[in-house]
């Protein structure tokens, strides 16, 4: 089975407008992606719709393609750049543009999820440390089946834990954040970017449940990984201190 990855990147950002192109420990926030995603799957290609990105990723020998400025959402991004470049590979995985430490483990988690053929899209979720990251709407939660496909994604604390205090509640239940990393079957892809929007993605606004809503099985990988997405340029400083530290740790094993 071939794997490809698939990276959108936009310029325009209310919260940090030009964020691949930022530099990160030398080297801007988009090759950082590109160099994870390579380093596991073999290849790469960046779906932007800013010549500037589609330059830079030029410039540091990656590959790039250019596609429309109206798209509803990365995954629509995805699809049109798979049909452009007429990728031949089973499944596509979409790692956002803005996540330079993506780790090699949770891309091998993701491909390892197609090993079911029942599997039509796999992501990640990761257990929740803190009661206080439980109840943060930005953090959608997942629960499963079993077998590890979802039954829902939700802003809210899902499942409701009766009869204890929310300060117990993860005492009770393994409560599983969504990670925002996704792989398709790459018919699937096509027939889930022609879904309308779906009454439930609407009330929470989150896309996944489009497809669930649609009949489609969505695995779930589990990983201890966190990931470290960069959304202002605040998180870019933390950034770069991460980075720094991950890199003194390197130097000293060495």
């Amino acid at each position: 089975m071939k794997f490809t990855a698939i990276i959108p990147a936009r310029y325009a950002s209310t919260r940090f407008p030009g964020k691949p192109l930022a530099m990160l420990g030398g080297k801007p926030v988009i090759q950082r992606v590109y160099e994870q995603a390579v380093g596991v799957l073999g290849e790469a290609c960046v779906a932007t719709d800013d010549e500037r990105i589609f330059q830079a990723v030029a410039r540091f020998g990656g590959r790039a393609v250019m596609t429309r400025a109206d798209h509803q959402s990365g995954t629509d991004r995805i699809e049109e750049a798979a049909t452009t470049i007429g990728t031949d590979a089973d499944v596509i995985i979409n790692i956002q543009g803005d996540e330079p430490f993506v780790q090699p483990s949770q891309i091998e988690t993701l491909c390892r999820l197609f090993d079911d053929p029942q599997t039509q899209i796999g992501t990640l979720g990761k257990r929740f440390e803190t009661t206080e990251a439980v109840m943060n709407p930005n953090s959608p939660k997942i629960v499963c089946d079993t077998r590890g496909f979802a039954l829902y994604f939700s802003r809210s604390p899902i499942p409701f834990v009766r009869g204890v205090g929310q300060e117990s509640w993860l005492c009770h239940f393994p409560f599983l954040k969504h990670l925002g990393i996704y792989a398709y079957r790459r018919e699937v892809l096509s027939e889930i970017t022609r879904l309308p929007q779906s009454p439930l993605e609407k009330a929470e606004s989150l896309e996944q449940l489009r497809w669930l809503q649609n009949g489609y099985r969505i695995r779930v990988g589990e990983t201890d990984v966190e990931t470290v997405g960069i959304d202002t340029p605040a998180d870019l400083e933390r950034a770069e201190a991460f980075l720094a530290t991950v890199s003194g740790a390197t130097s000293r094993r060495s």
